[in-house]
């Protein structure tokens, strides 16, 4: 489903808040805070998540100087079961809630829906965020941290991290212009350790849907970003869309940004986190720095759950797009 918002939508604020790995790789000096402690001085990974939402929407908060009572709505969500990590931090937030799941194409939902409402006139402003932590990940859809076992070559590595943005109808930095629903998609793929090769199917036909609705052509933005493919999903990606005759020359997933090549996360990254905090560390101020004009930021999502996958079922996976461009560009119409 394609939108085109009658007016764009602004993103006046962002923030980011990530793990001691991701502290360590390319992205180290643009995160609002970067913590050591995995935990996040708590006693379960599952409050450690928690505690890195609540820190992110702080810094949001306090970089926009806004109070959390006029926050209109928030969107967002996380991968622990039945996105409990988010709903936990809205506990304390108190403003009105719609929580989201759709894997880690989540930030990307978020943004599109949030677009909606704002654009709509049904609220002020929206409030997104999507994050996702390695070990409450790791012990819900593979193996427990304990267990010890060996990753393969496809695996990906799930950030530690959440990132937030602030929607408004009016703004100066960047905006929304129009976004793609996606679809559900499900080649077969059954094994939980190669997302991407899961992923990238749903990713080439939420961007080919998008170019023949939008009737633009992939080279006219600056950078098509993924959300989290990797190195594996990536190359898929290039093959699926090339015959379409649709040829990737500017595509970047955020998945093989955020860490380094010496920090041996296999395939690259992945999570709810690893979008949606590069968007905010990365994307965002470089949109704001007039170093991008238009971009497609595609988050893809996984949509398995440990009962499935144990089942022998294969992954039905989705993506969801939006576009984002600069006062400068979105001026020239």
């Amino acid at each position: 489903m394609y939108i085109k918002y009658k007016k764009p939508v602004a993103i006046n604020c962002w923030a980011s808040v990530a793990g001691k790995k991701e502290g360590e790789g390319p992205l180290a000096d643009k995160f609002d805070e970067t913590v050591a402690d995995d935990y996040f001085g708590k006693d379960t990974w599952e409050k450690a998540e928690t505690e890195l939402q609540s820190r992110c929407i702080g810094h949001l908060l306090h970089k926009k100087v806004i109070d959390a009572q006029d926050i209109d709505v928030v969107l967002g969500g996380d991968l622990t079961n039945q996105i409990t990590s988010t709903s936990f931090a809205m506990r304390n937030f108190a403003r009105p809630f719609v929580g989201l799941y759709n894997a880690c194409s989540t930030m990307a939902e978020a943004l599109l829906m949030g677009a909606c409402l704002v654009d709509g006139g049904f609220a002020d402003n929206a409030l997104c965020l999507a994050s996702s932590h390695f070990c409450t990940a790791e012990r819900q859809f593979r193996t427990p941290l304990d267990y010890g076992g060996k990753r393969t070559p496809t695996a990906q590595w799930t950030v530690t991290g959440c990132g937030s943005v602030l929607l408004e109808s009016a703004g100066q930095n960047a905006f929304i212009t129009s976004a793609q629903i996606g679809r559900v998609v499900d080649l077969g793929v059954t094994d939980a350790n190669n997302m991407g090769a899961a992923m990238a199917p749903a990713a080439a036909d939420t961007i080919k849907r998008f170019l023949q609705e939008s009737g633009t052509k992939a080279q006219e933005y600056d950078v098509i970003y993924t959300g989290d493919l990797g190195k594996v999903g990536s190359i898929l990606l290039w093959q699926l869309l090339e015959k379409e005759k649709i040829v990737l020359s500017n595509h970047t997933d955020c998945g093989n940004v955020i860490f380094g090549e010496k920090q041996n996360v296999q395939s690259g990254a992945s999570g709810c986190g690893c979008g949606a905090t590069v968007l905010a560390a990365d994307i965002l101020p470089k949109i704001m720095a007039g170093e991008l004009n238009n971009i497609l930021f595609v988050a893809t999502g996984a949509l398995l759950s440990p009962s499935t996958t144990m089942q022998g079922e294969s992954i039905p996976c989705i993506a969801h797009l939006v576009n984002i461009k600069s006062k400068k560009e979105v001026q020239k119409k």
